[in-house]
């Protein structure tokens, strides 16, 4: 019998211990394949309101989630472009006002690329409604629940990264 505790769950979305989630490999794709297209979804939307192309929004992501410096070659390697169609994009992107170069002022050949902090209001309204959704989805789980998907999702990421070229 269901407890006020678990109908209450059940109403903002969570399931009992007692309720059956399949976690085999088929589950968790479905599941990653459905947030890739939401977040798809919304950077294409963002593309298209900034006059970008889908792979700037995903250049811009990797610019301000760099852990150091964002080079253009570390910006090609990550996006697997070549050097042309990098320099294309950090063109349109500096144009658009979302990044700035910095020459390395030991070695002038070195460019760093860094998100325009004048760029950042426009993101945060935009993605404003995919930040909400992340609170209310975390709103769900507790904290230790929060601590292992994180883990999860960082393992795969490392996982991920590993892949070179998949067809080779």
């Amino acid at each position: 019998m269901a407890t006020a505790n678990d109908r209450e769950q059940r109403a903002r979305g969570q399931r009992s211990p007692d309720d059956a989630v399949p976690t085999d490999l088929p589950a968790f794709g479905v599941q990653l394949r459905r947030m890739n297209g939401e977040i798809n979804r919304l950077m294409q939307g963002f593309a298209g309101e900034q006059g970008l192309h889908p792979t700037d929004v995903q250049a811009l992501a990797a610019i301000l989630d760099a852990e150091g410096p964002m080079t253009p070659k570390r910006l090609r390697e990550h996006l697997g472009l070549t050097s042309g169609a990098v320099t294309a994009c950090v063109d349109r992107l500096e144009r658009a006002g979302h990044i700035r170069r910095v020459r390395e002022s030991a070695d002038r050949r070195v460019v760093h690329l860094h998100y325009a902090a004048g760029a950042l209001p426009a993101a945060r309204t935009y993605f404003r409604p995919l930040a909400d959704a992340t609170a209310a989805a975390r709103s769900r789980f507790t904290e230790d629940e929060l601590a292992l998907v994180l883990r999860f999702l960082a393992a795969l990421n490392e996982e991920l990264a590993g892949i070179k070229d998949p067809g080779h």
